[in-house]
Protein backbone atom coordinates (compact mmCIF):
# COMPACT_ATOMS: atom_id res chain seq x y z
CA UNK A 1 0.00 0.00 0.00
CA UNK A 2 3.04 2.27 0.28
CA UNK A 3 5.13 0.70 -2.49
CA UNK A 4 5.70 4.03 -4.19
CA UNK A 5 7.87 5.21 -1.32
CA UNK A 6 9.84 2.01 -0.60
CA UNK A 7 12.09 0.21 -3.06
CA UNK A 8 12.14 -3.03 -1.07
CA UNK A 9 9.49 -4.99 0.80
CA UNK A 10 9.49 -5.57 4.53
CA UNK A 11 11.45 -8.33 6.21
CA UNK A 12 9.52 -11.46 7.11
CA UNK A 13 9.62 -10.66 10.83
CA UNK A 14 8.59 -7.08 10.10
CA UNK A 15 5.62 -8.37 8.14
CA UNK A 16 4.67 -10.65 11.02
CA UNK A 17 5.00 -8.09 13.81
CA UNK A 18 3.20 -5.47 11.74
CA UNK A 19 0.15 -7.60 10.95
CA UNK A 20 -2.97 -7.39 13.11
CA UNK A 21 -5.44 -9.30 10.95
CA UNK A 22 -5.25 -12.24 13.33
CA UNK A 23 -7.21 -10.31 15.95
CA UNK A 24 -8.77 -7.23 14.36
CA UNK A 25 -10.68 -9.31 11.79
CA UNK A 26 -13.47 -9.50 14.36
CA UNK A 27 -14.22 -5.85 13.50
CA UNK A 28 -15.30 -6.71 9.96
CA UNK A 29 -18.91 -5.70 10.58
CA UNK A 30 -17.87 -2.33 11.95
CA UNK A 31 -15.36 -1.76 9.17
CA UNK A 32 -17.92 -2.43 6.47
CA UNK A 33 -20.52 -0.25 8.22
CA UNK A 34 -18.03 2.62 8.44
CA UNK A 35 -17.07 2.25 4.78
CA UNK A 36 -20.72 2.24 3.73
CA UNK A 37 -21.41 5.47 5.60
CA UNK A 38 -18.22 7.06 4.28
CA UNK A 39 -18.79 6.25 0.61
CA UNK A 40 -22.44 7.29 0.80
CA UNK A 41 -21.30 10.66 2.13
CA UNK A 42 -18.65 10.96 -0.62
CA UNK A 43 -21.44 10.44 -3.15
CA UNK A 44 -23.77 12.99 -1.54
CA UNK A 45 -20.98 15.56 -1.47
CA UNK A 46 -20.09 14.98 -5.14
CA UNK A 47 -16.59 13.79 -4.25
CA UNK A 48 -17.11 10.35 -5.84
CA UNK A 49 -19.50 9.87 -8.77
CA UNK A 50 -22.69 7.87 -8.40
CA UNK A 51 -21.56 4.93 -10.55
CA UNK A 52 -18.46 4.34 -8.43
CA UNK A 53 -20.48 4.73 -5.23
CA UNK A 54 -22.95 2.10 -6.43
CA UNK A 55 -20.12 -0.27 -7.38
CA UNK A 56 -18.41 0.18 -4.03
CA UNK A 57 -21.66 -0.37 -2.13
CA UNK A 58 -22.41 -3.53 -4.10
CA UNK A 59 -18.90 -4.80 -3.48
CA UNK A 60 -19.20 -4.11 0.26
CA UNK A 61 -22.49 -6.03 0.30
CA UNK A 62 -20.76 -9.04 -1.23
CA UNK A 63 -17.81 -8.84 1.18
CA UNK A 64 -20.22 -8.67 4.09
CA UNK A 65 -21.92 -11.84 2.86
CA UNK A 66 -18.54 -13.54 2.47
CA UNK A 67 -17.48 -12.69 6.00
CA UNK A 68 -20.84 -13.78 7.36
CA UNK A 69 -20.44 -17.10 5.54
CA UNK A 70 -16.97 -17.79 6.91
CA UNK A 71 -14.56 -15.01 6.12
CA UNK A 72 -12.10 -13.84 3.52
CA UNK A 73 -8.66 -15.49 3.06
CA UNK A 74 -6.05 -13.74 5.20
CA UNK A 75 -2.80 -12.31 3.88
CA UNK A 76 -0.35 -10.93 6.48
CA UNK A 77 1.00 -8.57 3.83
CA UNK A 78 -2.35 -6.76 3.94
CA UNK A 79 -1.84 -6.24 7.69
CA UNK A 80 -5.33 -5.56 9.00
CA UNK A 81 -9.07 -5.85 8.46
CA UNK A 82 -9.22 -2.47 6.75
CA UNK A 83 -6.80 -3.42 3.98
CA UNK A 84 -8.32 -6.89 3.62
CA UNK A 85 -11.71 -5.34 2.92
CA UNK A 86 -10.21 -2.80 0.53
CA UNK A 87 -8.13 -5.44 -1.29
CA UNK A 88 -11.10 -7.75 -1.67
CA UNK A 89 -13.16 -4.83 -2.93
CA UNK A 90 -10.54 -4.16 -5.60
CA UNK A 91 -10.70 -7.82 -6.67
CA UNK A 92 -14.46 -7.53 -7.03
CA UNK A 93 -14.93 -4.13 -8.69
CA UNK A 94 -11.52 -3.06 -9.96
CA UNK A 95 -9.88 0.40 -9.71
CA UNK A 96 -13.06 2.10 -8.44
CA UNK A 97 -12.33 0.47 -5.08
CA UNK A 98 -9.44 2.91 -4.64
CA UNK A 99 -11.88 5.81 -4.36
CA UNK A 100 -13.26 4.48 -1.07
CA UNK A 101 -10.24 5.73 0.85
CA UNK A 102 -10.71 9.32 -0.34
CA UNK A 103 -10.75 11.80 2.59
CA UNK A 104 -9.98 9.22 5.23
CA UNK A 105 -6.97 7.48 6.76
CA UNK A 106 -6.58 4.16 8.46
CA UNK A 107 -6.06 6.23 11.61
CA UNK A 108 -9.59 7.63 11.72
CA UNK A 109 -10.93 4.43 10.16
CA UNK A 110 -9.62 2.20 12.96
CA UNK A 111 -10.64 4.71 15.63
CA UNK A 112 -14.18 4.62 14.25
CA UNK A 113 -14.31 0.85 13.87
CA UNK A 114 -12.99 0.37 17.40
CA UNK A 115 -15.55 2.77 18.87
CA UNK A 116 -18.32 0.96 17.04
CA UNK A 117 -17.02 -2.39 18.33
CA UNK A 118 -16.74 -1.19 21.93
CA UNK A 119 -20.22 0.33 21.70
CA UNK A 120 -21.59 -3.03 20.58
CA UNK A 121 -19.65 -4.75 23.37
CA UNK A 122 -21.18 -2.41 25.94
CA UNK A 123 -24.67 -3.13 24.65
CA UNK A 124 -24.00 -6.87 24.79
CA UNK A 125 -22.63 -6.72 28.33
CA UNK A 126 -25.50 -4.52 29.50
CA UNK A 127 -28.11 -6.93 28.13
CA UNK A 128 -26.35 -9.85 29.82
CA UNK A 129 -26.18 -7.99 33.13
CA UNK A 130 -29.89 -7.24 32.90
CA UNK A 131 -30.43 -11.00 32.69
CA UNK A 132 -28.33 -11.52 35.81
CA UNK A 133 -30.33 -8.84 37.61
CA UNK A 134 -33.57 -10.59 36.70
CA UNK A 135 -32.21 -13.86 38.09
CA UNK A 136 -31.17 -12.14 41.33
CA UNK A 137 -34.58 -10.50 41.72
CA UNK A 138 -36.41 -13.77 41.16
CA UNK A 139 -34.34 -15.63 43.72
CA UNK A 140 -34.49 -12.74 46.19
CA UNK A 141 -38.27 -12.65 45.90
CA UNK A 142 -38.44 -16.36 46.68
CA UNK A 143 -36.31 -15.83 49.77
CA UNK A 144 -37.40 -12.46 51.12
CA UNK A 145 -38.17 -14.04 54.52
CA UNK A 146 -35.44 -16.69 54.64
CA UNK A 147 -33.12 -15.95 57.56
CA UNK A 148 -29.37 -16.41 57.21
CA UNK A 149 -26.33 -15.19 59.12
CA UNK A 150 -24.91 -11.88 57.99
CA UNK A 151 -21.14 -11.70 58.24
CA UNK A 152 -18.38 -9.22 58.91
CA UNK A 153 -14.80 -10.52 58.86
CA UNK A 154 -16.51 -13.79 57.80
CA UNK A 155 -17.74 -14.04 61.39
CA UNK A 156 -21.43 -14.25 62.26
CA UNK A 157 -22.55 -10.67 62.85
CA UNK A 158 -26.31 -10.08 62.61
CA UNK A 159 -29.10 -12.08 61.01
CA UNK A 160 -30.24 -10.93 57.59
CA UNK A 161 -32.52 -12.39 54.97
CA UNK A 162 -31.27 -14.29 51.95
CA UNK A 163 -33.39 -12.00 49.80
CA UNK A 164 -31.57 -8.97 51.22
CA UNK A 165 -28.20 -10.61 50.61
CA UNK A 166 -29.02 -11.38 46.97
CA UNK A 167 -30.37 -7.88 46.39
CA UNK A 168 -27.01 -6.48 47.50
CA UNK A 169 -25.59 -7.97 44.30
CA UNK A 170 -28.48 -6.52 42.33
CA UNK A 171 -27.36 -3.07 43.50
CA UNK A 172 -23.74 -3.74 42.57
CA UNK A 173 -24.72 -4.91 39.10
CA UNK A 174 -26.99 -1.90 38.69
CA UNK A 175 -24.02 0.41 39.30
CA UNK A 176 -21.99 -1.65 36.83
CA UNK A 177 -24.66 -1.07 34.22
CA UNK A 178 -24.56 2.63 35.05
CA UNK A 179 -20.82 2.75 34.46
CA UNK A 180 -21.28 1.03 31.11
CA UNK A 181 -24.02 3.50 30.19
CA UNK A 182 -21.78 6.45 31.09
CA UNK A 183 -18.89 5.01 29.08
CA UNK A 184 -21.17 4.50 26.09
CA UNK A 185 -22.39 8.09 26.22
CA UNK A 186 -18.84 9.45 26.22
CA UNK A 187 -17.56 7.22 23.41
CA UNK A 188 -20.49 7.97 21.12
CA UNK A 189 -18.67 10.54 18.99
CA UNK A 190 -17.50 9.76 15.48
CA UNK A 191 -13.81 10.16 14.52
CA UNK A 192 -14.35 9.42 10.82
CA UNK A 193 -13.24 12.37 8.70
CA UNK A 194 -10.36 13.31 10.99
CA UNK A 195 -8.12 11.55 8.46
CA UNK A 196 -4.52 10.88 9.55
CA UNK A 197 -4.37 13.60 12.20
CA UNK A 198 -5.14 17.01 10.72
CA UNK A 199 -8.53 16.62 9.05
CA UNK A 200 -9.05 16.83 5.28
CA UNK A 201 -9.43 19.46 2.60
CA UNK A 202 -12.28 17.60 0.89
CA UNK A 203 -15.76 19.06 1.48
CA UNK A 204 -16.95 16.13 3.62
CA UNK A 205 -20.02 15.98 5.86
CA UNK A 206 -18.85 14.59 9.20
CA UNK A 207 -22.17 15.25 10.92
CA UNK A 208 -24.04 13.17 8.34
CA UNK A 209 -21.63 10.26 8.70
CA UNK A 210 -21.88 10.42 12.49
CA UNK A 211 -25.66 10.34 12.34
CA UNK A 212 -25.72 7.43 9.88
CA UNK A 213 -23.47 5.38 12.17
CA UNK A 214 -25.58 6.10 15.23
CA UNK A 215 -23.14 8.50 16.87
CA UNK A 216 -24.41 11.59 18.68
CA UNK A 217 -21.94 13.92 16.96
CA UNK A 218 -18.53 14.00 15.28
CA UNK A 219 -15.43 14.43 17.43
CA UNK A 220 -14.19 18.00 17.76
CA UNK A 221 -10.42 17.67 17.45
CA UNK A 222 -8.75 15.61 14.75
CA UNK A 223 -5.59 14.97 16.78
CA UNK A 224 -7.56 13.71 19.76
CA UNK A 225 -9.84 11.70 17.48
CA UNK A 226 -7.13 9.39 16.18
CA UNK A 227 -4.77 9.26 19.16
CA UNK A 228 -6.82 8.57 22.28
CA UNK A 229 -8.29 5.32 23.53
CA UNK A 230 -9.92 6.51 26.72
CA UNK A 231 -13.22 5.07 25.48
CA UNK A 232 -11.61 1.61 25.50
CA UNK A 233 -10.07 2.24 28.91
CA UNK A 234 -13.44 3.31 30.29
CA UNK A 235 -14.97 0.10 29.03
CA UNK A 236 -12.15 -1.90 30.58
CA UNK A 237 -12.56 -0.08 33.89
CA UNK A 238 -16.29 -0.79 33.89
CA UNK A 239 -15.60 -4.41 32.94
CA UNK A 240 -13.04 -4.72 35.72
CA UNK A 241 -15.36 -3.27 38.35
CA UNK A 242 -18.10 -5.61 37.18
CA UNK A 243 -15.77 -8.61 37.20
CA UNK A 244 -14.86 -7.84 40.81
CA UNK A 245 -18.53 -7.96 41.76
CA UNK A 246 -18.99 -11.20 39.86
CA UNK A 247 -15.91 -12.59 41.59
CA UNK A 248 -17.30 -11.73 45.03
CA UNK A 249 -20.57 -13.47 44.21
CA UNK A 250 -18.63 -16.44 42.84
CA UNK A 251 -16.58 -16.62 46.04
CA UNK A 252 -19.76 -16.72 48.12
CA UNK A 253 -21.15 -19.53 45.98
CA UNK A 254 -17.86 -21.41 46.49
CA UNK A 255 -18.01 -20.93 50.27
CA UNK A 256 -21.73 -21.67 50.51
CA UNK A 257 -21.37 -24.87 48.49
CA UNK A 258 -18.64 -26.21 50.80
CA UNK A 259 -19.63 -28.77 53.42
CA UNK A 260 -18.76 -26.56 56.43
CA UNK A 261 -21.26 -23.96 55.16
CA UNK A 262 -23.75 -26.15 53.38
CA UNK A 263 -25.89 -23.17 52.35
CA UNK A 264 -26.39 -24.22 48.72
CA UNK A 265 -26.23 -27.17 46.39
CA UNK A 266 -24.96 -26.55 42.89
CA UNK A 267 -26.86 -27.93 39.95
CA UNK A 268 -25.11 -30.65 37.97
CA UNK A 269 -24.95 -28.29 35.00
CA UNK A 270 -22.77 -25.83 36.94
CA UNK A 271 -20.38 -28.15 38.77
CA UNK A 272 -17.80 -30.79 37.97
CA UNK A 273 -16.56 -34.01 39.51
CA UNK A 274 -13.16 -35.45 40.33
CA UNK A 275 -11.08 -37.92 38.39
CA UNK A 276 -10.23 -39.77 41.62
CA UNK A 277 -12.77 -38.81 44.31
CA UNK A 278 -16.27 -39.96 43.31
CA UNK A 279 -18.05 -37.92 45.97
CA UNK A 280 -16.82 -34.52 44.75
CA UNK A 281 -19.08 -31.76 43.39
CA UNK A 282 -16.68 -28.96 42.55
CA UNK A 283 -17.77 -25.33 41.93
CA UNK A 284 -15.44 -24.97 38.95
CA UNK A 285 -17.61 -22.48 37.08
CA UNK A 286 -17.62 -20.13 40.07
CA UNK A 287 -13.88 -20.60 40.53
CA UNK A 288 -13.25 -19.71 36.89
CA UNK A 289 -15.39 -16.57 37.21
CA UNK A 290 -13.25 -15.66 40.20
CA UNK A 291 -10.11 -16.30 38.16
CA UNK A 292 -11.34 -14.34 35.15
CA UNK A 293 -11.54 -11.18 37.26
CA UNK A 294 -7.75 -11.17 37.54
CA UNK A 295 -7.33 -11.56 33.81
CA UNK A 296 -9.78 -8.74 33.07
CA UNK A 297 -7.92 -6.50 35.50
CA UNK A 298 -4.71 -7.42 33.67
CA UNK A 299 -6.28 -6.37 30.36
CA UNK A 300 -7.05 -2.94 31.77
CA UNK A 301 -3.51 -2.59 33.09
CA UNK A 302 -2.04 -3.66 29.76
CA UNK A 303 -3.86 -0.94 27.81
CA UNK A 304 -3.09 1.74 30.39
CA UNK A 305 0.61 0.92 30.17
CA UNK A 306 0.48 0.92 26.37
CA UNK A 307 -1.09 4.39 26.26
CA UNK A 308 0.68 6.11 29.13
CA UNK A 309 3.63 7.65 27.25
CA UNK A 310 2.46 8.13 23.68
CA UNK A 311 2.88 11.58 22.09
CA UNK A 312 0.23 12.90 19.72
CA UNK A 313 -0.96 11.63 17.37
CA UNK A 314 -1.03 7.99 16.25
CA UNK A 315 1.75 5.53 17.10
CA UNK A 316 1.97 1.88 16.10
CA UNK A 317 1.91 0.86 19.76
CA UNK A 318 -1.82 1.51 19.51
CA UNK A 319 -2.21 -1.56 17.34
CA UNK A 320 -2.00 -3.43 20.65
CA UNK A 321 -5.05 -1.61 22.00
CA UNK A 322 -7.52 -4.18 20.75
CA UNK A 323 -6.39 -7.60 22.07
CA UNK A 324 -6.90 -6.69 25.76
CA UNK A 325 -10.34 -5.24 25.03
CA UNK A 326 -11.37 -8.27 22.98
CA UNK A 327 -10.09 -10.66 25.66
CA UNK A 328 -11.74 -8.78 28.52
CA UNK A 329 -15.08 -8.71 26.73
CA UNK A 330 -15.01 -12.43 26.02
CA UNK A 331 -14.16 -13.19 29.65
CA UNK A 332 -16.76 -10.78 30.99
CA UNK A 333 -19.65 -12.05 28.89
CA UNK A 334 -18.72 -15.65 29.73
CA UNK A 335 -18.56 -14.82 33.44
CA UNK A 336 -21.93 -13.05 33.40
CA UNK A 337 -23.55 -15.99 31.63
CA UNK A 338 -22.04 -18.46 34.11
CA UNK A 339 -23.15 -16.47 37.16
CA UNK A 340 -26.65 -16.05 35.73
CA UNK A 341 -26.93 -19.79 35.21
CA UNK A 342 -25.69 -20.52 38.71
CA UNK A 343 -27.99 -18.01 40.41
CA UNK A 344 -30.97 -19.36 38.49
CA UNK A 345 -30.25 -22.98 39.41
CA UNK A 346 -28.88 -22.90 42.97
CA UNK A 347 -30.78 -24.88 45.60
CA UNK A 348 -30.71 -22.82 48.77
CA UNK A 349 -30.62 -24.80 52.02
CA UNK A 350 -32.53 -22.26 54.06
CA UNK A 351 -32.89 -24.61 57.03
CA UNK A 352 -29.10 -24.75 57.33
CA UNK A 353 -28.85 -20.97 56.98
CA UNK A 354 -31.39 -20.46 59.76
CA UNK A 355 -29.65 -22.92 62.04
CA UNK A 356 -26.34 -21.11 61.72
CA UNK A 357 -28.01 -17.72 62.13
CA UNK A 358 -29.42 -18.94 65.43
CA UNK A 359 -26.15 -20.39 66.67
CA UNK A 360 -23.71 -17.51 66.45
CA UNK A 361 -25.11 -15.01 68.99
CA UNK A 362 -26.19 -12.94 65.99
CA UNK A 363 -28.91 -11.17 68.00
CA UNK A 364 -26.44 -9.67 70.47
CA UNK A 365 -26.87 -6.23 68.92
CA UNK A 366 -30.63 -6.59 69.39
CA UNK A 367 -30.07 -7.11 73.12
CA UNK A 368 -27.88 -4.01 73.29
CA UNK A 369 -30.44 -1.98 71.33
CA UNK A 370 -33.20 -3.21 73.66
CA UNK A 371 -31.23 -2.01 76.71
CA UNK A 372 -30.85 1.41 75.09
CA UNK A 373 -34.46 1.64 73.95
CA UNK A 374 -36.33 0.08 76.89
CA UNK A 375 -34.01 0.54 79.86
CA UNK A 376 -32.43 3.87 78.97
CA UNK A 377 -28.88 2.45 79.11
CA UNK A 378 -26.18 4.35 77.19
CA UNK A 379 -25.11 2.28 74.20
CA UNK A 380 -21.51 1.81 75.32
CA UNK A 381 -22.72 0.42 78.64
CA UNK A 382 -25.31 -1.71 76.87
CA UNK A 383 -22.53 -3.06 74.64
CA UNK A 384 -20.58 -4.10 77.73
CA UNK A 385 -23.61 -5.75 79.35
CA UNK A 386 -24.37 -7.65 76.16
CA UNK A 387 -20.78 -8.82 75.92
CA UNK A 388 -21.13 -10.35 79.36
CA UNK A 389 -24.34 -12.10 78.28
CA UNK A 390 -22.61 -13.51 75.21
CA UNK A 391 -19.76 -14.79 77.36
CA UNK A 392 -22.23 -16.51 79.67
CA UNK A 393 -24.16 -18.07 76.74
CA UNK A 394 -20.96 -19.22 75.09
CA UNK A 395 -19.76 -20.88 78.30
CA UNK A 396 -23.14 -22.59 78.72
CA UNK A 397 -23.23 -23.73 75.09
CA UNK A 398 -26.61 -22.08 74.50
CA UNK A 399 -27.92 -19.27 72.28
CA UNK A 400 -28.76 -15.92 73.89
CA UNK A 401 -32.49 -16.61 73.68
CA UNK A 402 -31.98 -19.78 75.77
CA UNK A 403 -30.55 -17.91 78.75
CA UNK A 404 -33.03 -17.67 81.59
CA UNK A 405 -34.36 -14.35 82.81
CA UNK A 406 -32.65 -15.03 86.12
CA UNK A 407 -29.31 -15.47 84.34
CA UNK A 408 -29.78 -12.26 82.35
CA UNK A 409 -30.84 -10.28 85.41
CA UNK A 410 -27.77 -11.60 87.19
CA UNK A 411 -25.80 -9.60 84.66
CA UNK A 412 -28.04 -6.50 84.83
CA UNK A 413 -31.23 -6.12 86.87
CA UNK A 414 -32.77 -3.76 84.32
CA UNK A 415 -33.39 -6.65 81.91
CA UNK A 416 -36.96 -7.95 82.04
CA UNK A 417 -39.04 -10.56 80.24
CA UNK A 418 -39.78 -8.28 77.30
CA UNK A 419 -36.24 -8.85 76.08
CA UNK A 420 -37.24 -12.24 74.68
CA UNK A 421 -39.35 -10.41 72.09
CA UNK A 422 -36.14 -9.28 70.35
CA UNK A 423 -33.77 -12.23 70.82
CA UNK A 424 -35.10 -14.45 68.02
CA UNK A 425 -33.60 -14.16 64.55
CA UNK A 426 -37.05 -13.51 63.06
CA UNK A 427 -37.65 -10.63 65.45
CA UNK A 428 -34.21 -9.28 64.67
CA UNK A 429 -34.65 -9.15 60.90
CA UNK A 430 -38.21 -7.85 61.20
CA UNK A 431 -36.99 -4.94 63.32
CA UNK A 432 -34.52 -3.68 60.70
CA UNK A 433 -37.06 -1.44 59.00
CA UNK A 434 -34.79 1.50 58.18
CA UNK A 435 -34.51 2.36 54.49
CA UNK A 436 -32.31 -0.27 52.88
CA UNK A 437 -32.63 -2.58 55.87
CA UNK A 438 -33.06 -6.35 55.91
CA UNK A 439 -36.65 -6.46 57.18
CA UNK A 440 -38.68 -8.60 54.75
CA UNK A 441 -41.06 -5.71 54.17
CA UNK A 442 -38.15 -3.49 53.13
CA UNK A 443 -36.69 -6.23 50.94
CA UNK A 444 -39.99 -6.75 49.14
CA UNK A 445 -40.39 -3.01 48.62
CA UNK A 446 -36.96 -2.81 47.00
CA UNK A 447 -37.69 -5.88 44.88
CA UNK A 448 -40.85 -4.17 43.59
CA UNK A 449 -38.80 -1.07 42.73
CA UNK A 450 -36.15 -3.22 41.08
CA UNK A 451 -38.72 -4.94 38.90
CA UNK A 452 -39.85 -1.55 37.62
CA UNK A 453 -36.28 -0.30 37.29
CA UNK A 454 -35.21 -3.10 34.95
CA UNK A 455 -38.57 -3.57 33.24
CA UNK A 456 -39.40 -7.06 34.50
CA UNK A 457 -42.76 -8.33 33.31
CA UNK A 458 -45.38 -9.33 35.84
CA UNK A 459 -45.23 -12.80 34.29
CA UNK A 460 -41.54 -13.06 35.20
CA UNK A 461 -42.25 -14.39 38.67
CA UNK A 462 -39.94 -16.51 40.82
CA UNK A 463 -39.35 -20.00 39.54
CA UNK A 464 -40.21 -22.92 41.78
CA UNK A 465 -37.13 -24.26 43.51
CA UNK A 466 -36.77 -27.96 44.19
CA UNK A 467 -35.07 -28.54 47.50
CA UNK A 468 -32.26 -31.05 47.66
CA UNK A 469 -32.65 -33.98 50.05
CA UNK A 470 -32.64 -32.69 53.59
CA UNK A 471 -33.07 -29.07 52.53
CA UNK A 472 -36.00 -26.84 53.35
CA UNK A 473 -37.98 -25.62 50.39
CA UNK A 474 -37.86 -21.89 49.84
CA UNK A 475 -41.09 -19.97 49.75
CA UNK A 476 -42.29 -18.59 46.44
Amino acid sequence: MWGGRFAEGPAAVMREINASIGFDKRMWRQDIAGSRAHVAMLGRQGIVDAADVAAIEAGLDRIEAEYAAGGVPEDPALEDIHMHVEARLAELIGPAAGRLHTARSRNDQVATDFRLWVRDAIDEADAALAGLQRALVRRAEENADAVMPGFTHLQSAQPVTLGHHLMAYFEMIHRDRGRLEDARARLNECPLGSAALAGTGFPIDRHGVAEELGFDRPTDNSLDSVSDRDFALEYLFAATACSLHLSRLAEEVILWASQPFGFVQLADAWSTGSSIMPQKRNPDAAELVRGHAGRIMGCMTALMVTMKGLPLAYSKDMQDDKPPVFEAHELLTLSIAAMTGMVDSLTFRTDRMRALAESGFATATDLADWLVREAGVPFREAHHITGQAVRLAEAAGRPLAALSLQELQGIDARIDARVYDVLSVDASVASRTSHGGTAPAQVRARIAEARTLIGMDEDDMPAAVSAAPGAAETEA
